[in-house]
């Protein structure tokens, strides 16, 4: 039992992130979810290659973050048992191939979900580009302290979960992740040895290093851009999705996505195990600009 302190939280005071970054940044992290595996294909090129580059919008998660903050001992969270439950962003301009931008974290609420479910952390990150203040993106994420549950807070407000078709997908694309996708995505900023570690991996309970949750989410970015925005990343405009369970380097990751005009609804699996690793998806894609 910990001093789980629900009002420190709450209140916590978060200092602003400058984030700079270069255009070899947009590179790596757009190779570490898996841009370039076809590396003659034009359309994937402009994401790695300098000229005429663009950035993924997926890379807004990983700007200018107040980083693993929930370690922070005042708190009272049993950091070892927290687990990345939710994961969106919403874009309001074209993510900047290069430049700096500034993210201000805040915390909106705390849900009890009983001591076997843990206590769930709703929190917020906005991005504005440090010279102008221009609004570029709002982050949302939900960690799950399996741990601090049962504290006597409110259960109920939860947003509930975005539902998937029950009618065959209307498209799917099959992406198989490389041995050393952690080793590569782990660059972008995510240095967690549970990634790259086999030690730290099997005090975990894992069988080997598993792959980051968010280049899975990064993956199914990448698969909505192909098959829902002809590439044209300016389309991609919101995504949200729940981590459901681990993927290990090596996997094969298929996902589905179902469209309903502006609203694309999509999931993650391994093909290898059948199991959903992303689930609920929610992505919005606008018209083309060209259009």
């Amino acid at each position: 039992m910990t001093n789980f302190s629900v009002e420190c939280v709450l209140s916590r005071q978060f200092e602003p992130v400058e984030h700079h970054y270069s255009r070899r940044d947009t590179a790596l992290y757009a190779l570490g979810v898996g841009l370039g595996e076809s590396p003659t294909d034009p359309r994937q090129l402009r994401f790695v290659y300098e000229q005429r580059m663009l950035a993924l919008p997926t890379m807004a998660v990983v700007l200018a973050t107040p980083g693993f903050w929930l370690q922070d001992e005042s708190l009272g969270i049993i950091w070892e048992n927290v687990l990345h439950g939710e994961q969106g962003f919403e874009l309001h301009d074209i993510l900047p191939v290069e430049g700096a931008v500034i993210g201000t974290t805040r915390v909106n609420d705390i849900l009890d979900r009983g001591a076997e479910k843990g206590a769930f952390i709703y929190s917020t990150n906005e991005l504005r580009e440090a010279s102008t203040g221009r609004k570029i993106a709002t982050l949302t994420s939900t960690d799950v302290c399996r741990s601090n549950g049962g504290f006597g807070g409110r259960a109920d407000g939860a947003p509930p979960p975005h539902p998937i078709p029950t009618r065959a997908a209307d498209a799917v694309w099959d992406f198989k992740t490389d041995a050393k996708a952690a080793l590569i995505y782990r660059l972008s900023g995510d240095y967690n040895p549970l990634h790259v570690d086999p030690a730290v991996a099997s005090v975990a309970g894992f069988e080997s290093p598993i792959l980051h949750g968010l280049c899975t989410f990064g993956i199914a970015g990448h698969a909505l851009l192909r098959e829902t925005c002809e590439y044209d990343p300016s389309r991609l405009t919101a995504m949200k999705v729940r981590f459901s369970a681990p993927v290990y380097p090596g996997d094969t990751i298929r996902t589905e996505m179902w469209r309903d005009g502006s609203t694309v609804s999509f999931r993650s699996s391994v093909r290898e195990r059948g199991v959903v690793v992303l689930n609920n998806g929610k992505a919005t894609v606008e018209r083309s600009l060209s259009t």
